[in-house]
């Protein structure tokens, strides 16, 4: 329910004005009670001015854990200070997602199974190894470790299907959910719990997004033709040869092929059990109000959108905070030479103890001082230029004006900060999205990509010598920086507006194109064709048909003549 407070101040005070003009002849006491009017009417409008408008929704969220929660949280951080009323939807093992009073009302739903936090930790490092391993020993290892990937993939879209179905048999917290009276769902579609959620409960959703679970968004909500619109992770760009277009066309029915026979089956069933028989997930997907894509376009290529998708990349980026003692001190003794940032983000804490020391190896030699995000062993050759921390305040660190360098595995939280305060990246890419995030990077000439499997420390050493000595690297990165924050609004309060407006207007179907609701035969016109080329056939035989009987007429009249 959204209200505002002192909105009625100046229109009760327009009422009375009309009231005292009207009851008063024109003499010095009336003048004398139009000035205190006058004076009481200004005041009127000043307070209404003055006083913030309360947005108070009732959202609920459906996030999903792990990174994708740290963007979520800080949504609801800011929609909680505009005066809105936040429940989250999740299960009992989620990871990073705990209860916290202060900030929102939890709904935990208990999940059978030991499936936690160190037990997901678990399968990241497994996973991480087996890329490694796969970049390692050749092209056949490359195509089991995809393999794997996918039965990774499913694995969890096969959990994620069990946590929706102990979701919807629980019938007490279906009927608590409808009680409630949420004004939208905010949910990020990753896996699509909270899609599906706000379709049962009829209600408005708000996506926030980065991936749907068969890829890039765009693929099934805009128009996005294979000659220029690449497919994520194919290191192609919006120039390609034929060839090229050809890889992509291959990469897309391939991709096409996996979604449709292994992926949208898991959750088609589901919706057909408890949504109706004539409902799928894509036709769900499609009825969101707004997806709020957490991307821009001076890091993606230009492509054809739809007007209910904001861009709001970049969104929990803001000014660099001072540093804790610690990290001060640290930098401030780095003198000119400033400071190399590292992180793996929150899904890998480290890696193998022999690509660790080749790290290690390579920052003990940089004049730099490095700030590395670590967990694990201690690796016996860590130079005296190194501190290893479990934390950092890894925002404000980019933020300083001493940091020469960010060495990051890729993910999106990571590069748009280093985007955001213009600060060039030595990548490692590792998983998902990061190879195509250090691509995009690294053709901008904003990053040096290496891939950590088969570096030695001399390749490292190499990486951050160009990064750092070569300008051309930060000065492509502090471009696409002015680029980024030369904007008419932040992406974080273009986010809580659309939020807001789909609250306000208990929808936004009129952004919402309608064309999910067409058959694909009518979608790509091939009744028309079909339609149209009947007719110039039919024209066609008719025009031919004539012609052959004006010719046996001129045939005829030809004999009679002779």
């Amino acid at each position: 329910m959204l209200k505002s407070e002192c909105s009625l101040v100046g229109i009760s005070a327009t009422r009375n004005r009309s009231r005292i003009w009207m009851s008063f002849p024109l003499d010095m006491e009336s003048l004398a009670w139009k000035s205190r009017f006058q004076v009481a009417y200004t005041l009127g409008i000043i307070i209404t001015l003055s006083c913030p408008i309360i947005q108070g929704a009732n959202i609920l969220v459906v996030p999903v854990g792990g990174s994708h929660w740290v963007n979520m949280r800080i949504l609801i951080e800011e929609l909680k200070l505009h005066g809105h009323s936040i429940t989250v939807l999740y299960f009992s093992n989620s990871w990073y997602i705990k209860e916290q009073p202060d900030l929102y009302q939890s709904i935990v739903v208990e999940m059978p199974g030991s499936v936690g936090n160190n037990a997901d930790r678990d399968v990241m490092e497994i996973l991480v190894q087996k890329a490694l391993e796969a970049f390692q020993d050749g092209w056949f290892p490359w195509v089991k470790f995809h393999s794997e990937m996918m039965h990774f993939i499913q694995t969890c879209h096969t959990w994620v299907r069990n946590f929706n179905i102990v979701l919807y048999e629980n019938k007490k917290l279906l009927k608590q959910l409808e009680n409630a009276h949420f004004d939208l769902v905010l949910t990020d579609p990753g896996f699509p719990t909270g899609a599906m959620l706000a379709h049962y409960l009829k209600l408005p959703s708000v996506f926030n997004i980065r991936w749907l679970i068969t890829g890039d968004p765009h693929f099934l909500l805009a128009p996005s033709p294979s000659s220029y619109i690449p497919i994520p992770s194919s290191h192609l760009t919006d120039k390609m040869s034929f060839l090229q277009r050809t890889q992509n066309v291959i990469l897309n029915v391939f991709q096409m092929y996996i979604s449709k026979f292994f992926i949208l089956p898991i959750y088609n069933e589901l919706c057909h059990r408890y949504l109706g028989p004539d409902t799928d997930i894509e036709t769900i997907h499609l009825r969101a109000d707004v997806w709020l894509l957490r991307t821009d376009f001076i890091f993606e290529f230009p492509r054809p959108t739809m007007p209910n998708i904001v861009y709001i990349g970049g969104f929990q980026c803001k000014p660099s905070k001072p540093l804790e003692a610690e990290f001060e001190e640290l930098i401030q003794s780095s003198g000119e030479h400033g400071i190399i940032v590292m992180s793996l983000g929150t899904l890998v804490s480290s890696l193998p103890m022999h690509i660790t020391m080749k790290i290690a190896e390579a920052f003990a030699q940089v004049p730099q001082k490095v700030i590395w995000r670590y967990e694990g062993k201690i690796p016996p050759n860590i130079g005296n230029n190194t501190l290893l921390t479990k934390w950092i305040p890894q925002n404000d660190l980019l933020g300083h004006p001493k940091t020469r360098a960010f060495v990051a595995h890729g993910g999106t939280n990571g590069v748009f900060e280093a985007i955001y305060h213009g600060v060039p990246v030595v990548g490692m890419p590792l998983l998902f999205d990061q190879f195509d995030n250090l691509f995009k990077l690294e053709i901008r000439g904003a990053a040096k990509v290496i891939y950590v499997s088969t570096m030695e420390s001399t390749d490292l050493l190499q990486a951050l010598n160009e990064v750092i000595n070569n300008t051309s690297y930060r000065d492509n990165m502090q471009k696409l920086s002015a680029l980024h924050r030369d904007q008419p609004e932040s992406p974080m309060e273009r986010a809580i507006f659309w939020i807001e407006y789909v609250a306000r207007h208990k929808g936004a179907a009129h952004l919402r194109s309608e064309f999910y609701r067409l058959p694909w035969y009518a979608y790509y016109c091939v009744d028309v064709i079909f339609f149209l080329l009947s007719v110039l056939l039919m024209f066609t035989i008719l025009t031919v048909l004539l012609l052959k009987k004006l010719c046996h007429i001129a045939w005829k009249k030809k004999q009679k003549i002779q």
